[in-house]
């Protein structure tokens, strides 16, 4: 769109806003409201689903480009967008609709925040068994979009096992909505999984409806240590083999210190101590000390997790430093040690630093901080030996004078596929252009 066009644009999408939202809820985008590094010209805050699919409407017809925004904890994933005339915010949109503690179903708007939904299932001791990156603010509808399944899904599985309904604003204003509790299903698309890390491509998700498990009546955290790197992985798979039942499993990576397993343990005391027990034996002769938590936990625990340092592991690779670059990984659970003789050798060559954390599914975050040349070039050939061995390696943060590197890489033969669904659900290219796989 022409300049002069865009600006006429903006100027009567601007009155129609107000008069949609509220004028208190339209405002200019300021130095917070970033996506993708492109700062968005207009914020709105719709305050229910009405208001968003009229929003979404006016702003497609005017030919405007769209970003969602919940939180804002993972506004920098996936590609820079060409222009953001949009931001709309989901901060309204924050109610727990419907708690069916006893078909164990939640139904949420998509900006309540992970924190505030744990809290209110964990007064019927329930939980949404995911444990969601800085969930104090990461809202449902972010966390869906990005697909933060977290350390829980190796006992629970991912969002797409839990997520069971989903309401869907489409950018020409209609609510679609499919599975869950609903009267009028869309047919031919499973929208729930595809809403499910589709990054606000194809729609903004307005609420969805989860299935629910019990809170545990106890945890222990135990981390084991005292081996090499193939040594530990296959610590990983030996345990994964087992009768044990962990909730969660992740290896914990950096040059400067030993390699270290963790395992969850849910259960009654006198389960975690038999769990224990059998674990220990299972490992002789590798050191195996109890996480008890850290200095300062938490008074509450909503997700039923307990408080040792090691499941904020991956909260703590992200720093948010100029001269640091996160990506998302996915190897074969039994690839993970060559995956990382790869990724020694690759830093020492561009002198980067690094450090991860990897779960027993193969999936994990790798940080790497040196200069944004140094960045570029390991990236680049840690995902060019990723891909060869069927894995993948996804950017998730890089420096903002970083050279151009897609934030994706190859995405195989379902590409097509996407396009065709993109085209169906956003013709116009309304909702996050560019910031998806293959320029979606």
């Amino acid at each position: 769109m022409p300049p002069d066009l865009l600006v006429n644009a903006m100027l009567s999408t601007e009155e129609a806003l107000r008069a949609i939202a509220g004028a208190q809820h339209v405002r200019p985008g300021g130095e917070g409201d970033f996506v993708g590094g492109v700062r968005g010209q207009l914020v709105v805050e719709p305050g229910n689903e009405q208001e968003l699919s009229a929003v979404l409407r006016t702003a497609s017809e005017a030919g405007l480009r769209v970003a969602p925004r919940g939180g804002g904890t993972k506004v920098s994933w996936g590609n820079s967008p060409a222009r953001v005339d949009l931001i709309v915010s989901t901060a309204r949109l924050d109610k727990i609709i419907e708690h069916a503690w006893a078909d164990l179903t939640v139904t949420v708007e998509a900006g309540c925040t992970m924190q505030n939904l744990q809290e209110r299932l964990a007064q019927h001791g329930q939980r949404l068994a995911l444990d969601a990156m800085w969930s104090a603010r990461a809202t449902v509808g972010g966390v869906l979009s990005t697909n933060d399944s977290g350390v829980l899904r190796l006992r629970f599985g991912g969002l797409r096992d839990l997520i069971i309904g989903v309401t869907l604003a489409l950018p020409d204003g209609t609510l679609a909505r499919s599975g869950g509790k609903v009267v009028k299903n869309v047919a031919g698309y499973d929208l729930p999984k595809l809403a499910t890390g589709a990054l606000g491509t194809l729609g903004v998700i307005a609420r969805a409806t989860f299935r629910l498990h019990a809170l545990p009546l106890d945890t222990r955290t135990l981390s084991i240590s005292g081996a090499d790197l193939g040594e530990m992985q296959h610590c990983m798979l030996a345990i994964e083999d087992s009768q044990l039942a962990p909730s969660a499993l992740q290896l914990r990576l950096s040059p400067n210190a030993p390699a270290e397993v963790d395992v969850l343990l849910e259960g009654t005391p006198a389960g975690l101590a038999a769990q224990e027990a059998h674990l220990r034996e299972l490992v002789e002769p590798l050191h195996v000390v109890e996480n008890r938590g850290v200095e300062n936990p938490a008074p509450e625990n909503p997700a039923g997790r307990n408080n040792a340092a090691a499941w904020t592991a991956r909260e703590r690779l992200w720093s948010f430093a100029s001269s640091e670059a996160v990506a998302k990984v996915s190897v074969l659970p039994a690839e993970i040690a060559t995956a990382f003789d790869t990724v020694r050798r690759v830093a020492s060559v561009h002198r980067a630093q690094w450090s991860a954390v990897m779960q027993a599914t193969g999936l994990g975050l790798l940080r790497l901080d040196g200069t944004a040349e140094a960045l570029h070039a390991s990236l680049e050939e840690l995902r060019a030996a990723l891909e060869r061995g069927g894995g993948s390696l996804a950017i998730l943060r890089r420096p903002a004078d970083m050279p151009p590197l897609d934030a994706w890489g190859d995405a195989g033969d379902s590409l097509a596929l996407m396009r065709a669904i993109k085209q169906q659900l956003d013709p116009r290219g309304t909702l996050n252009g560019g910031r998806f796989v293959g320029g979606i």
